[in-house]
């Protein structure tokens, strides 16, 4: 019989998840997935010079070369395409199985359905989208992907935040009930940020230096939360702080209970998920970490065990590390895998 022909994926945007995406999946060895096309407004010497080299990730493990209007991974073909607009591409004329939307632009129903209407067959968005309707589902990998629809064509894959902390949230509130939560959101710097201060955002503390400052950002980390964890709505509050580091971010979560607890308990409730149900998308540690220790960290969350802490029975104090760029990039792999197979009948393990 013969072999079956990788799924066949195109990326819109190629900035950092684009990248990382694209580098992730070679990491992986992902022959059942290829990217065919890319869409950016970069030109093709740049496209192959940021795939080359990577400040944080370090020099692709591969050839790269570009000919023509095509990027050459490893002796296979990426088409690079320019285009500003969504109905600018025919995406049916690709014959993808999968678009992969990197750019984080479009968050609203009707710039999700542009690229429906453009032909292509469904999309996988890298961002938490405008509101929960936007999209057929927003998954967590791990958490409530099973509940993807067989016939969705928009789907989100929500945030690397929200990756990080829901996993975390889920397990602790099936096991020990959580009354309140509070999450401080420790944030890499982003590109939405200038080098040295100048206008940049219509948020004025974004115009001010990423390098020079922690500076406090709007998160929707609670909004998205509640979206994947309906019975904690009302129950989460967050807040966010940009930091002067490339990559690596961390989650200071405070939890209220609803029975007594202790570190002891709550660690061994983590350290189980990270080697059973959780495995390969939460860590767990207890050793003495910094952040730059989780840099090309494909999971979605690692926790610092011996920084668990309480006040009192219930008040519990966790911190929590991720590599934003990396883990989300995986996650979106494993997201968009999972949705391919499942068109295939094949996410029942007897037919894989």
């Amino acid at each position: 019989m013969p072999a079956a022909r990788p799924y066949r994926i195109a990326l819109n945007g190629y900035g950092r998840i684009g990248r990382c995406v694209l580098r992730a999946l070679h990491e992986r060895g992902g022959e059942h997935m290829q990217i065919v096309a890319l869409n950016d407004l970069a030109d093709q010497a740049s496209v192959e010079y940021l795939t080359r080299f990577d400040s944080t990730h370090g020099r692709f493990p591969g050839e790269v070369r570009v000919d023509g209007d095509c990027l050459h991974i490893n002796g296979h073909c990426v088409q690079v395409l320019c285009a500003p607009q969504p109905e600018d591409i025919d995406w049916a004329a690709l014959n993808i199985d999968l678009l992969l939307e990197c750019s984080g632009q479009y968050t609203t129903r009707d710039d999700a359905e542009r690229f429906v209407q453009a032909g292509a067959p469904r999309v996988l968005f890298s961002q938490p989208m405008a509101n929960a309707e936007a999209v057929e589902a927003t998954l967590v990998y791990g958490v409530n992907h099973d509940l993807l629809p067989t016939d969705a064509r928009l789907i989100s894959n929500a945030s690397c935040t929200t990756n990080a902390s829901v996993p975390v949230l889920n397990l602790l509130n099936r096991e020990l009930g959580l009354e309140q939560v509070s999450i401080t959101t420790i944030h890499s710097a982003m590109n939405d940020q200038p080098v040295i201060d100048a206008y940049h955002h219509a948020d004025l503390r974004r115009t001010r230096s990423a390098f020079q400052s922690v500076i406090p950002v709007s998160t929707g980390l609670a909004r998205g939360i509640e979206r994947l964890l309906p019975e904690l709505a009302g129950r989460v509050q967050a807040k966010a702080m940009r930091v002067p580091t490339v990559n690596v971010s961390a989650l200071d979560i405070t939890l209220q209970t609803t029975r007594d607890t202790s570190v002891a308990e709550v660690n061994r409730l983590l350290e189980k998920a990270s080697e059973s149900e959780y495995f390969g998308l939460l860590g767990y540690t207890e050793l003495q970490h910094a952040s730059c220790d989780f840099n090309h960290d494909p999971h979605s969350a690692i926790v610092d065990g011996s920084l668990t802490g309480m006040s009192g029975p219930r008040l519990v104090n966790l911190l929590v590390w991720f590599d934003n760029e990396w883990g989300f990039a995986n996650r979106m792999l494993d997201v968009a895998q999972y949705w391919l197979r499942k068109l295939d009948g094949k996410d029942n393990p007897a037919n894989s």
